[in-house]
C-alpha cells in the first residue's frame, strides 16, 4: 500500500505543477482523458481494464499503477485483473512480463495492506 500511496501523492503533485503551466490544448487533452474513462456505453471498470491492458503492452509503469488502482476503486476483483494481465501478455509478448510482475507485486502489497486494516 505504501508504494500506491507514494505513487498517488507524486502523481497529484505532478498534476498540480502541470496544470499551473498547461495551455489550452493540454487542458483539453486532460479533460478528454478524464471523460473517456467515465461510465458510458462501457462501464468505467471495463475501461480501466482496457487502460491497464494498453498500459502493460505499452510498458508504462506509471500508467499501469494508475489503471490498476482505478480498477480496484471500481470494484475489479483480483481474478479479473489477472485475466486482463494475461490478455496483455498475449498481445504484448514476453517483453511485458516484467511489467505484469510489478503489477502483481502491487496487487500483493494492496492485499497485505488490506489485511492489516
Amino acid at each position: 500500500m505504501e508504494r500506491a500511496e507514494e505513487f498517488e501523492e507524486r502523481r497529484e503533485r505532478g498534476n498540480e505543477a502541470l496544470l499551473r503551466h498547461a495551455d489550452l490544448p493540454l487542458k483539453r487533452f486532460l479533460a478528454l482523458d478524464r471523460d473517456v474513462y467515465a461510465d458510458g456505453n462501457l462501464p468505467a471498470r471495463t475501461k480501466e481494464l482496457l487502460g491497464l491492458v494498453a498500459s502493460l503492452v505499452l510498458r508504462c509503469d506509471d500508467c499501469i499503477t494508475y489503471h490498476l488502482l482505478q480498477a480496484r476503486r471500481h470494484g475489479v476483483r483480483t481474478e479479473e485483473l489477472a485475466e486482463a494481465m494475461s490478455v496483455a501478455l498475449v498481445v504484448g509478448g514476453s517483453i511485458v512480463i516484467p511489467h505484469v510482475r510489478r503489477a502483481a507485486e502491487l496487487l500483493e502489497e494492496e492485499h497485505h495492506g488490506n489485511d492489516t486494516t
